[in-house]
């Protein structure tokens, strides 16, 4: 099985952006620890701040892996793009967020993501990633 983890704005200051809110390890030890946990799964990972990497990412995969876990960050809730990338692909989509969007800014629970995903899964901190890839299983 061959997963992409796909991660939008501002997840590269994982570990020490707002630790109170997304914790204090940074995404690239606890991909690390995914790998460890999930050996049997070829897992993949791609992080940009850029909106039309992460759509031309998403295309690319889009295709041919067995699933995507796609964290878009603040583009949930702006980018009609990436949500049409999702829906303009076979491979199936699990939106993941590390944090509960629904008890934070109104503007963060709409997602323009959701309608093409396959799931949501929201608010387990970093074990968001875990449950998704548990899904693919």
């Amino acid at each position: 099985m061959k997963l992409m983890i796909i991660n939008g704005p501002n997840l590269n200051l994982l570990g020490k952006r707002e630790p109170e809110v997304y914790g204090s390890t940074t995404f690239e030890d606890y991909f690390a620890q995914l790998q460890q946990k999930f050996p049997e799964v070829e897992l993949e990972y791609f992080q940009s701040n850029i909106e039309g990497e992460l759509i031309d990412k998403i295309q690319e995969v889009g295709f041919s892996y067995d699933g995507i876990v796609l964290n878009a960050a603040a583009y949930t809730h702006t980018s009609v793009g990436i949500g049409d990338a999702v829906k303009g692909i076979e491979t199936p989509v699990i939106e993941v967020h590390i944090s509960n969007t629904f008890k934070r800014e109104d503007f963060r629970h709409v997602s323009y993501i959701s309608s093409g995903a396959k799931g949501v899964i929201l608010g387990f901190g970093l074990q968001s990633y875990d449950l998704a890839i548990q899904s693919f299983l």
